[in-house]
């Protein structure tokens, strides 16, 4: 009976874990949203709602510890524990960053360089995120690699981005600016832009993190970790 009591544990961690994935990827969906129409109602939905993922953050953490503490695990178990515990905590950061992108949008004075394309690295963003949750739950190796490579893409796609945006500022001339605080007001909306640029990279290396726990919980293996 008590067997039984400690595999529903294990169950229960695994669905509670996926359950703040699901709120943590809406979160950043909302911020990617919040920043495209400029809605400030939308942002101050991710950004009060980060109190909310936070405590569900340390709720699964101490359910974590009870299992190492109460249960002893070994083997598979304990490495399901150990990933899953880390995992959170990947997932906690993201929400932080979206939280971030929340903030950039109440900020933005005005559209700087649109040709950079933030809604793209945003999308490809999420499909990481749920791709690695997806492989943690289906415990899918293969897509654990996967998910390493489109990492690849992603920093591909931020440098670019953030090589567009540095050489155009270059290529400014600020003399055709009006005055002082145009100039400032442009200054802002270029580093809320990198800055934004650089949060969505490291939602991809979150998510590559995810992708390594789960290849370290089913294969032992610390091959993506890094």
């Amino acid at each position: 009976m008590a067997r039984e009591g400690y595999q529903e544990q294990l169950d229960q961690l695994r669905e509670d874990v996926l359950y703040m994935s699901e709120v943590v990827t809406e979160s950043l969906r909302r911020g990617l949203d919040a920043l495209e129409q400029k809605d400030d109602d939308l942002a101050w939905m991710v950004i009060e709602g980060d109190e909310e993922i936070n405590e569900m953050y340390l709720e699964l953490e101490q359910s974590c510890i009870d299992l190492f503490a109460l249960q002893q695990p070994v083997a598979g178990d304990l490495r399901f524990i150990a990933s899953s515990f880390k995992i959170i905590t990947d997932l906690e950061r993201i929400a932080d960053l979206a939280t971030n992108l929340g903030d950039y949008a109440l900020n933005a004075e005005s559209d700087v360089y649109p040709e950079v394309d933030i809604q793209a690295i945003g999308d490809l963003t999420l499909v990481m995120v749920d791709e690695a949750m997806t492989a943690y739950a289906a415990e899918d190796t293969s897509a654990c690699y996967e998910i390493a490579d489109r990492d690849d893409d992603l920093d591909d796609l931020c440098e670019r981005a953030s090589g567009t945006v540095v050489r155009d500022l270059i290529e400014t001339e600020f003399d055709s600016l009006n005055d002082d605080t145009d100039v400032e007001n442009l200054m802002q909306d270029v580093s809320r832009l990198l800055l934004t640029i650089r949060d969505l990279e490291r939602v991809g290396d979150h998510a590559v993190n995810i992708a390594a726990r789960t290849l370290y919980m089913v294969d032992n293996s610390d091959e993506l970790i890094y």
